[in-house]
C-alpha cells in the first residue's frame, strides 16, 4: 500500500527527477509524464541509452551519468527516480538508487517488484509502486486549486 503522506513528501521535496525509460514517442506514457513534470517545475533527466535527446532534454545512458549531470547542474544529485521499465528490470535500478543515495523511488502503473521495494526501503529509500506520478501530482494540484 502506498502512503499518501510519502507521495505528498516526494512531490513537495523532489526537484530533480530521473525518468528511466522515457520515450521520444508522444503516445507513450513515459513521454507525456516526463513532459508534464518538466512543465510543472521539476528538472527532468531522461534516462534512455537508445536516445540522445527527448523534448530538448539531453538523454543519459544510465543513472550514474544522470547523477553526475545533476550534481554538476545543481550541486545536488537526483532526488527521485521514476521508473517506466518492466518489473523484471527493477532490481538493478534499486541497487543503483541505493548506491547513488537517491532518496525517492517511484515505480509507475503496473511496475511492481515487492522484493526490490523491500530492499530499497530497508536501505532507507522511500518508495511508491504501481502508481502514476502524473496522476498523483495532478490530483493534488487540482485539490489545491479548488481550495
Amino acid at each position: 500500500m502506498n502512503d499518501p503522506a510519502i507521495i505528498d513528501e516526494m512531490l513537495r521535496n523532489a526537484k530533480t527527477i530521473a525518468v528511466i525509460g522515457m520515450s521520444e514517442k508522444p503516445w507513450r506514457a513515459s513521454h507525456n509524464v516526463g513532459r508534464y513534470l518538466a512543465e510543472n517545475g521539476y528538472r527532468i533527466l531522461p534516462v534512455n541509452p537508445a536516445l540522445e535527446e527527448i523534448l530538448g532534454m539531453h538523454c543519459y545512458a544510465g543513472l550514474d551519468a544522470a547523477q553526475a549531470a545533476a550534481q554538476a547542474q545543481t550541486g545536488k544529485g537526483i532526488d527521485l527516480v521514476d521508473v517506466f521499465r518492466a518489473s523484471e528490470h527493477v532490481p538493478p535500478i534499486v541497487e543503483d538508487v541505493i548506491r547513488l543515495r537517491i532518496p525517492y523511488l517511484w515505480l509507475q502503473d503496473e511496475v511492481i517488484h515487492d522484493q526490490a521495494i523491500a530492499r530499497a526501503r530497508a536501505a532507507g529509500v522511500k518508495c511508491i509502486q504501481n502508481d502514476c506520478i502524473y496522476r498523483e501530482h495532478a490530483k493534488r494540484a487540482g485539490e489545491s486549486a479548488g481550495q
